[in-house]
């Protein structure tokens, strides 16, 4: 075999320490199944205080917001409530369930964003609770209103979400949006507001763009003031800005090993090394008779500027048309920042474990490990994030030795197309019938986010993991039988 390609994850101490009790991890498998989820509570509490450092540094007010469609977690929006200090810490909720769950998990109306399109139910109990609501056009605003004046509810503050926004000079690059009212017309829906001011309150204005270009969002952010200052002209009272999510997170220990992989995986595209992927697959990339076509469609694996800090540099970033950094601009308006991570949110907060049920090798001299999970579990390729899993052996084996080896991890399903990974995996040693394999860092979309009942198989069941201080025993219960004050941590 040729030197084999790690993609190693990078694990910070939390989760490391879970690892290294594997006989825990196992007994927890033997209990109740393979595929099993596992999430940290107390580490969304510690990425809380990341980007809340942010804001301190810059002198800034708002909120951290969790994006709940991250994960279906009960202990993670639980653990959320419990994060203080007051209302700076909150939720964000893209559908009427996840506004139902975050209000039965403790989160006070205050410390909810309504977002995503919604339907007359999701404006209903949005309206009725008194959740902030950004309103992602305006026939959404309208039909707010129109509730609000039906049942005679208090007014609601909104949100109003912008998109399309365009830069002086220069062009930056935008992805085109179907969400959000284009900038242009900021100036109707401003009248709208103005229409509707016994409905609504413009508590100031939104934007969730798909991408982590930083340049393409201090246009945002600058587009954003521009439409606050015209809201103040007309006698408006906005007072903040909620810039979405898209924070990222640096999924690898060790950027070189990306960089390696990619290079080894076009040498194989054009024949100049053996496959290291099912059958030719390419991740967006091909060769044709000696050139390499197409682009690499995966997410970057290894992100030095991501989670807090990313907001750090982008409110470093200078106004396009204002001239001056984002953080003094919104200072000195004394206008609150809104942030939505979810993804960077969720960092380090989970673990998918799975059994591995057998190893075969093929004529070929492939080697295939299925394990008792499916592609639908553990959805790391599915967008696009190509990682290694931890193996950890059956108990009473972890001295045994080996050499690395490539696998393809194969999945439950009786489908051809059930590849956990389409790449050719490399573990340090051949796993056994019995073994773990532990895909690290998947709370954010890669746990649950498509997970179903293929097949009649089970849908994986989630634990929340707890220990007291650093060294103490680590404790679990079921992920919706945990409350915060299982823990001795409280941040209020």
């Amino acid at each position: 075999m040729s030197e084999p390609l790690y993609l190693a994850p990078r694990l910070e101490p939390r989760p490391a320490a879970l690892l290294d009790s594997p006989a825990f991890l196992h007994s927890l498998v033997t209990a109740l199944g393979s595929p099993l989820n596992v999430v940290l509570p107390d580490q969304i509490a510690d990425n809380v205080r990341g980007f809340r450092a942010v804001y301190g540094r810059h002198r800034l007010g708002g909120r951290v917001l969790y994006a709940h469609k991250a994960n279906r977690s009960s202990a993670l929006v639980r653990r959320i409530a419990a994060t203080g200090p007051g209302s700076a810490v909150g939720v964000d909720v893209a559908s009427l369930g996840e506004l139902q769950h975050a209000l039965a998990c403790g989160l006070t109306p205050d410390r909810i964003v309504a977002t995503g399109p919604k339907d007359p139910d999701f404006l209903w109990l949005a309206a009725r609770a008194g959740v902030t609501v950004a309103v992602d056009s305006p026939a959404e605003l309208t039909a707010l209103a129109a509730l609000v004046e039906r049942f005679r509810l208090p007014r609601v503050p909104v949100l109003p979400r912008l998109s399309g926004f365009t830069a002086p000079g220069t062009r930056v690059l935008t992805r085109r949006s179907r969400f959000g009212t284009p900038v242009d017309d900021a100036a109707a829906l401003l009248d709208l507001v103005e229409k509707h001011q016994e409905s609504v309150d413009l508590t100031g204005v939104s934007y969730h763009l798909d991408t982590m270009g930083l340049a393409e969002k201090a246009v945002a952010l600058d587009g954003c003031l521009l439409v606050l200052d015209e809201a103040r002209r007309r006698g408006l009272r906005p007072r903040a800005v909620d810039i979405g999510g898209g924070y990222g997170v640096d999924y690898l220990a060790d950027g070189a090993q990306w960089e390696r992989y990619t290079t080894e995986l076009t040498r194989a595209l054009l024949g100049k090394r053996p496959p290291l992927t099912w059958e030719g697959h390419g991740y967006g990339l091909r060769g044709e008779n000696g050139t390499l076509r197409g682009a690499l469609s995966v997410y970057p694996p290894h992100r030095p500027v991501a989670g807090a800090r990313y907001l750090d540099e982008l409110l470093a970033q200078t106004a396009p048309s204002l001239g001056r950094p984002l953080a003094t601009l919104l200072l000195e308006n004394l206008y609150d920042l809104h942030t939505e991570p979810g993804r960077a949110l969720t960092d380090q907060c989970g673990l998918t474990l799975t059994r591995v049920v057998e190893v075969r090798v093929t004529g070929d001299g492939e080697r295939l490990v299925r394990l008792a999970a499916n592609a639908r579990d553990i959805g790391l390729e599915d967008h696009g994030l190509l990682l290694d899993p931890v193996l950890l052996p059956a108990p009473g084996t972890a001295t045994r030795q080996g050499e690395p080896v490539g696998v393809y991890l194969l999945g439950n399903l009786c489908l051809e197309s059930d590849l956990i990974t389409r790449r050719l995996v490399f573990l340090e040693r051949e796993p056994r019938p019995g073994d773990l394999l532990v895909f690290a860092n998947t709370a954010g979309y890669f746990m649950d986010f498509t997970a179903d009942h293929a097949l009649h198989q089970p849908v994986a069941r989630k634990v929340a993991v707890y220990r007291d201080g650093c060294d103490g025993p680590w404790s679990w219960c079921l992920d919706e039988q945990y409350w915060p004050h299982l823990t001795a941590g409280d941040d209020e």
